[in-house]
């Protein structure tokens, strides 16, 4: 296992076919998460919902779709970075406070969410899930204030990374930590709002993209249009760097810019950093494809399609009997023995967690008859898990934790291996400032409460 996905929040106000417009967006959204899913829609001042473990397409159904009527409504989709994978842990969350009925759906990590929870638990409390995102619905069930108020001091509780959509009996409220670490921005699709984790949804159902919603705002949209608001606390702007790297979809924009067009840079600037004499780039698809594009137009050396990864697998598969050697990354990835026979080769690759499935690559690349291997790859050394939103291994489970980059290099059984270096990413990101890199130099811009992994 690498890096697991985060989640995805997508909203809409004042759409007649809303539930489905959000159906959609989590559709695009799907690569944050395939654990579970829901939409909850408003109607009449009455909440109306659907959730469900899987994929968006194994939740919900035509006839599912059509029962959550409403002209606004949220959704999400999620994997367990905090709680397990547990039917009670989807979201969007839904309860009924003292103000009506509220629905939250949240991207992101409470790094303070154990502790507030047992605080909660003994202040008597009652937790339906095990995710650090109820510990917000009880901190506001505890307000007396309007929602606005409730928001300002339940929040100046939480420490870490959040990016939520919430919808009450009159509006939905899109808000993003002061510290900015995870992407959520807003669009208009004829006269409604919408709100989204990445853009790429927004071009799914023809809204357009009008701004982000800022670190530490509370953007709340109702009939009377939009307006914005500012946590009381603020921070240092902090923005998740792996976004650019994996976790986004190449062709959303995020944090201002395309990530496509930085992953490219980041080929470019790899192949500034580390070059090395080679007949072909290819990358590890489909990933690694921008990088490799970058790396090509820096190095002048030719990009090819040396893997091709097979798109229509499905959650399981059955192995023989017999086994075959590297059958989980064959089953996937098929080199081209065509295009790599007697060639020196570039493979490009994102990031390496384990090392496990960049060894059988390497493996792969020369049994089709590669003469040499050198493994680059678009981002630093991964040397610490994420407590932002991100479900990454353990320290100790992390090969760049553990090991030089030449034990790696052995470990792997490439020609040569090199990694893309913190500050080149950074200039790849068009920002020295303004990013957390925890995950790739071990300095965490928020204290860590709860308990760390590894």
């Amino acid at each position: 296992m690498g890096f697991r996905e985060e989640c995805g929040v997508f909203g809409v106000w004042n759409h007649p076919e809303a539930a489905k417009l959000v159906y959609l967006g989590l559709y695009a959204l799907q690569h944050r998460g395939q654990e579970s899913a829901g939409i909850t829609s408003l109607h009449d001042g009455r909440h109306l919902f659907h959730k469900g473990l899987g994929r968006v397409a194994d939740v919900f159904n035509e006839e599912e779709l059509n029962q959550l009527i409403g002209d606004s409504a949220i959704g999400h989709n999620r994997y367990s970075t905090a709680g397990d994978n547990l039917l009670a842990n989807a979201q969007p969350l839904n309860a009924t406070l003292h103000s009506g009925p509220l629905a939250i759906a949240h991207n992101g990590n409470f790094v303070n969410g154990e502790k507030l929870r047992q605080e909660l638990i003994q202040d008597g409390s009652i937790f339906q899930g095990t995710n650090d995102t109820e510990c917000l619905l009880h901190l506001l069930a505890k307000c007396k204030n309007e929602m606005l108020g409730a928001l300002k001091e339940s929040l100046k509780r939480i420490s870490g990374a959040y990016s939520l959509a919430l919808l009450n009996t009159d509006k939905m409220i899109a808000i993003r930590d002061p510290s900015g670490f995870r992407p959520l921005v807003l669009g208009k699709l004829d006269n409604s709002y919408i709100v989204s984790s990445e853009t790429c949804a927004f071009d799914l159902i023809g809204a357009k993209y009008l701004r982000e919603v800022e670190p530490g705002e509370i953007l709340i949209i109702n009939n009377e249009g939009l307006h914005s608001h500012r946590l009381e606390h603020q921070s240092a702007l902090t923005q998740c760097i792996f976004e650019y790297v994996y976790f986004s979809r190449p062709d959303s924009t995020v944090f201002g810019q395309s990530v496509y067009e930085t992953r490219k840079r980041c080929g470019d600037m790899l192949a500034q950093e580390s070059p090395v004499d080679a007949d072909i780039v290819i990358p590890v698809p489909d990933s690694g494809v921008p990088a490799s594009i970058g790396y090509s137009r820096a190095s002048g050396i030719p990009f090819e399609y040396g893997i091709i990864r097979n798109h229509y697998i499905g959650r399981t598969f059955i192995e023989p009997q017999q086994s075959i050697r590297h059958f989980g990354v064959k089953i996937k990835l098929n080199p081209q023995s065509e295009v790599l026979k007697g060639k020196k080769v570039i493979v490009i690759d994102d990031s390496i967690v384990r090392g496990t499935t960049s060894k059988k690559i390497v493996g792969l690349v020369r049994q089709a008859g590669a003469t040499e291997v050198h493994l680059r790859i678009a981002a630093p050394p991964t040397i610490a898990p994420c407590y932002y939103g991100v479900d990454t291994p353990n320290r100790d489970e992390l090969i760049a934790a553990n090991k030089s980059v030449k034990e790696i290099e052995r470990f792997v059984e490439a020609d040569s291996l090199k990694f893309l270096s913190v500050e080149g990413l950074k200039r790849a990101c068009h920002g020295e400032k303004g990013f957390c890199s925890a995950c790739f130099d071990n300095k965490y811009p928020t204290p860590l409460f709860d308990a760390p992994k590894g």
